[in-house]
């Protein structure tokens, strides 16, 4: 996929809202400004890419600025691995208004002030830039929760959608036993990332 097949096809995506484009590493800023300006209805975008797909990129800021100037009307923003500012960062906050969660793991250079955020952004969702070691998941801190609630993590954003699970095997087992709940269902398949996945923090696959 590239950034021609993108603007090629982009006016048939108009009523989607869901789009996922990780690892996608033959597109960039036009592919991002043509599916904002045809997607209007977009309130969920993943563009979160490999670490050894950006190693060699000095910057990725004109991506999230076609991001800023074209989806306005974002909830939730994953941008995991990506070479940008701290300045293009607060471009998007300040345009997407409605953005609820923002994923910035890996993004080294971006720097955002925590009075800052709580004062102007109190209901935001920041998980990264620091990515703590698999193993040490149990003292995670580098998810940064500017709204008035307490101590946050990635997961609970997740729980909220899924609703509340306990150990009760007779709860799993009723879950998977309503078929309906198959329709809810969201899986993901990446190609290529399992040999390296152990050395930046993810957990093995089961």
């Amino acid at each position: 996929m590239s950034d021609s097949i993108v603007a090629q096809i982009a006016g048939r995506l108009s009523a989607v809202t869901f789009l996922d484009l990780s690892y996608c590493s033959k597109i960039g800023a036009p592919a991002l400004e043509a599916i904002g300006k045809h997607c209007k209805l977009l309130v969920v975008l993943c563009r979160n890419m490999h670490p050894l797909d950006t190693a060699d990129k000095l910057s990725q800021d004109d991506e999230a600025n076609a991001i800023a100037s074209t989806m306005p009307k974002l909830k939730r923003l994953e941008m995991a691995y990506h070479v940008i500012s701290t300045e293009i960062v607060l471009k998007i906050l300040s345009s997407c208004a409605l953005l609820e969660f923002l994923d910035l793991r890996g993004c080294w250079d971006v720097k955002l002030d925590d009075k800052f955020m709580k004062g102007n952004f109190p209901n935001l969702k920041v998980l990264g830039p620091f990515v703590m070691d698999y193993y040490e998941i149990n003292d995670w801190d580098d998810c940064s929760d500017y709204s008035d609630g307490s101590e946050y993590l990635a997961w609970e954003f997740l729980a909220g959608e899924m609703g509340d699970y306990d150990d009760d095997d007779e709860i799993y087992e009723g879950m998977w036993d309503d078929e309906g709940r198959l329709e809810e269902l969201e899986l993901r398949f990446y190609d290529g990332i399992e040999e390296d996945a152990g050395i930046y923090g993810w957990p093995p696959s089961p």
